[in-house]
Order: C-alpha cells, then structure tokens, then sequence
C-alpha cells in the first residue's frame, strides 16, 4: 500500500514537526484510521516532499514528525495555458484537473470578447488542483491566477515561447505537434467558446506571438487546452 500524501502549504526549511489542519487530520484520523507512528508524505507545492510519522493522531490536529526531507527542482520547460474561461463550471474544473495532473506550471483563465461568465470561485478552483497534483504524485502546484482581460494579458505578458492557437480560416498557422519546444517558458493562449475574434488575434500577432494549429478538427475549449498542454508537456 502507498503511503498517503498531502498537502502542507506552509513548510519552513529546517522544520520538524508540523501540526495539520482539520479537514487534512480528519482524513488521516477517521477516514484512513492511521495512529500514531504510521508514515505520511506532505509536500508544499513548491518542490519538497516530506516523509513524516504521526506523533498525535488527533482529529482536528494531527502532528507529524519530519523525518527526512527532498527537493525537486521545477522543469527546466515551464508551459504556461492562458485559456478562456469557461461558463460551463464542470468543463472548467475538468480542465484544471487535467492540466495538472499532466504538469503545466501557470493557468491563468481570460476573460475575452466572447467570454460569457466572469464569476471564479478561486479557493475551489486552487483545491482541485491541490487535489489532482497529490493524485499525480507531483511536487510543484501550478501557480493559478485569477481572471486576467485578455488585452491586459498580451501587452503586460513578455518573455519565452509565445503561442497562440486559433481556428480562423485564411490565416498562417504552425503545427504545434511538429514544433520544437524550447527549455524555459512556453505561453500557449487557448480561445473561449466561439475563438478568439479576428481583433484578438491580430493583437497577439502585434506582441509577437505565434500562430498555431492543434490538429485537423474542430476543438471544445477544454479539449483544446488539454490537447495544448499535452504536446507541450509529454515530450
């Protein structure tokens, strides 16, 4: 049986003991009915897992003892998925879920011309991707941001790869799939339901982004935000 790992935002290098929130304790006391001395993993998000054993097994303050700690360095090729945000919730969170689970490092949802929701519930938004990096037994939590106008985020956002992925005819697109992706940052825009409108994309043409195709047909914009990460990423 796998050791069970979970999340501990507040980690300090040197620390030895760490006393956890309830609902993390309530999981490890109730649910899983560990006891004292049974191992735990606990990672930050930012690159250090921590084997630990519980020294009081506590529902609402569970205590681990930091055994021994490692580090992770983040991936040399950090992709970064601006995406329209989607006003159907469910597709949205599988979006995040996924796009975690397969190592993206920044998410930040756009709000467009053709965006039709611009309601965020951030603290539920973050736990689904705490939630999908534990599943996936990764160390680093991909930094989301809240909701950015799109003009805003072409002009203030500058440096690395800089993509953008549209489905309008009777303009020049690379394959993304046949590209060479470089170490470093890859900004990948992904347009709402509907594209991006032909303004948009002639801005992000002006900030030097590049145009790119994802493939043959005709994607959801969750669809084509996995599709994105997945030929940035797995590689």
């Amino acid at each position: 049986m796998s050791i069970p790992f979970f999340y501990y935002a507040h980690y300090q290098k040197g620390q030895r003991q760490i006393t956890l929130d309830e609902d993390t304790s309530k999981h490890i006391v109730q649910v899983l009915r560990m006891v004292n001395g049974e191992a735990v993993n606990l990672t930050d998000g930012k690159g250090h897992l921590l084997e630990c054993s519980i020294t009081e097994a506590h529902k609402k303050h569970c205590t681990v003892a930091v055994n021994t700690t490692g580090f992770t360095a983040a991936p040399l090729r950090q992709i970064h998925i601006a995406i329209g945000l989607l006003k159907n919730a469910n597709r949205w969170e599988w979006f995040l879920e996924k796009a975690t689970e397969i190592g993206v490092s920044h998410i930040t949802p756009l709000l467009t011309k053709r965006t039709e929701k611009d309601k965020f519930r951030y603290d539920r938004m973050q736990t689904i991707c705490i939630s999908a990096m534990l599943q996936s037994q990764q160390v680093w939590l991909p930094v989301l941001q809240e909701p950015v106008g799109y003009d805003k985020f072409i002009t203030a956002h500058k440096g690395g790869l800089q993509l953008i992925a549209h489905c309008e005819e009777g303009q020049e697109r690379q394959q993304l799939a046949a590209m060479l992706i470089p170490d470093g940052e890859t900004t990948l825009l992904i347009g709402p339901e509907g594209d991006f409108t032909v303004e948009e994309i002639a801005l992000a043409l002006e900030q030097q982004y590049k145009a790119v195709s994802l493939g043959a047909t005709r994607l959801r914009t969750e669809t084509a935000g996995i599709v994105g990460a997945a030929l940035l990423c797995v590689r």
